[in-house]
């Protein structure tokens, strides 16, 4: 890393000293931190036509994150969407340690910037038990995706999960961590 950038890893070590004064923590493990990072692709009804989109979203999945994700199957039938129990609706793979700060630092400090018109991350996307869920609607924007691979475009679901007991500690700790929220 160069000199002078921090990474989250080291932003997530400064979390206790800056939101003890706000929160009144008595204890480093009170204060908020990243526990992981799941990235989610929901393939859904494409499944059906096209068998081999399964396989492309899951070696695309695997360049960006580092890490071989795992298919998600339907729990239940759903007339409706056409779907099965059992079917296989969804890719997804979880982050954790090294790996999801490294991501985290890519998809922060890489690849949201590259993405087209970004404004920020809604305020909203933080719920109400700590954690937050931001999406992507073009996975081209990371740098694993050369433009010879650009025939089938999909987005992704990033959910970060934290340690935070309510909103306002998290929407806090996402700050304090380089999160890009929308100006109010």
């Amino acid at each position: 890393m160069a000199k002078g950038i921090m990474g989250v890893a080291e932003k997530q070590k400064l979390a206790f000293e800056n939101l003890s004064k706000e929160f009144g923590y008595k204890n480093k493990l009170a204060a908020p931190r990243l526990v992981k990072v799941t990235v989610s692709v929901a393939t859904g009804s494409a499944m059906k036509k096209d068998k081999k989109r399964n396989d492309l979203v899951v070696d695309r999945l695997a360049k960006i994150t580092g890490q071989r994700p795992t298919l998600r199957k339907a729990k239940v039938s759903v007339a409706s969407f056409k779907t099965r129990e059992g079917d296989q609706i969804g890719v997804a793979v979880t982050l954790r340690g090294a790996r999801m700060l490294g991501f985290l630092d890519k998809v922060l400090d890489v690849s949201l910037p590259r993405t087209k018109d970004f404004r920020g991350i809604n305020r909203t996307s933080v719920d109400a038990m700590g954690n937050m869920t931001f999406g992507i609607k073009e996975h081209t924007i990371f740098p694993e995706i050369h433009d010879e691979e650009l025939k089938d475009v999909f987005g992704m679901a990033i959910t970060l999960g934290t340690t935070a007991k309510s909103k306002e500690e998290a929407t806090a700790f996402f700050e304090l961590i380089g999160i890009p929220f929308k100006k109010a």
